[in-house]
């Protein structure tokens, strides 16, 4: 396990998010993303939980915002070191976040992800 502090997994969080591709990044919409130190359960690095942007329609308004969790003390207690922590980080972001396109475990798995 690695020590890195909350600024600094914050800080982390934020570079997997800046490259997200721009086409990509300007179709996101109504989503939040925050550090949380332990999940709601054993076992996950990161959390989506909202509705994805292909089950939504003219209905959607005035929703609270998507939320993308990342979970800090367990990605940390998987890595030895920095690269380790920056490489998780990134795949958990992503995968989040391709939830939020609507795409599910099966599928990011069949991808590689």
């Amino acid at each position: 396990m690695i020590e890195v502090s909350r600024n600094r997994f914050e800080e982390l969080v934020s570079e997997a998010l800046d490259t997200i591709p721009p086409e990509l990044a300007k179709v996101m919409d109504n989503i939040v993303v925050v550090v949380v130190d332990d999940p709601p359960e054993q076992g996950l690095l990161g959390l989506y939980t909202g509705i994805p942007l292909t089950e939504r329609g003219d209905w959607y308004s005035g929703v609270l915002p998507d939320r993308i969790e990342i979970y800090r003390n367990p990605t940390l207690e998987i890595c030895e070191t920095e690269d380790d922590v920056i490489e998780e980080v990134q795949i958990t972001v992503v995968h989040e976040i391709a939830h939020h396109f609507g795409i599910d475990d099966e599928r990011l798995h069949e991808l590689g992800w």
